[in-house]
């Protein structure tokens, strides 16, 4: 079992950046894919960034790559998005989520192939 709890957030300027954190519980942690999406009010949850726990590899959504990097604190069993030069697009609900590391190796990030999910943190950019 695995629980997530996202941190981080709030607003922003156009150009300007946040951090997004996510702490994992469970014993779980070291065999997941884990990731971001996000959520407009009226549409669809999409998948923004992904990373194998187990592998390092990365994947990024075309509207974020080069602007968004993830990273992992094995030691403290969390998940960060670094999240620079924002767009008034990228303002959404941000949630967590994991499910088992086949899921990154295969490269299945729907967001119903995710077992496990945050509550979500707002992130707001201005123009």
């Amino acid at each position: 079992q695995v629980e997530l709890a996202e941190s981080g957030g709030g607003s922003a300027q156009a150009g300007g950046s946040l951090r997004l954190s996510c702490v994992a519980s469970g014993s779980a942690y070291s065999s997941q894919c884990m990731g971001w999406f996000r959520q407009d009010p009226g549409k669809e949850r999409e998948a923004v960034a992904h990373i194998s726990v187990v592998s390092g590899s990365t994947f990024y959504a075309d509207s974020v790559k080069g602007r968004f990097t993830l990273s992992l604190d094995n030691a403290a069993n969390t998940l960060n998005l670094e999240m620079n030069t924002l767009k008034v697009q990228d303002t959404a609900i941000y949630y967590c989520a994991a499910a088992p590391d086949f899921r990154c190796q295969s490269g299945d990030f729907r967001a119903d192939a995710m077992d496990h999910w945050g509550k979500g943190t707002p992130v707001t950019v201005s123009s």
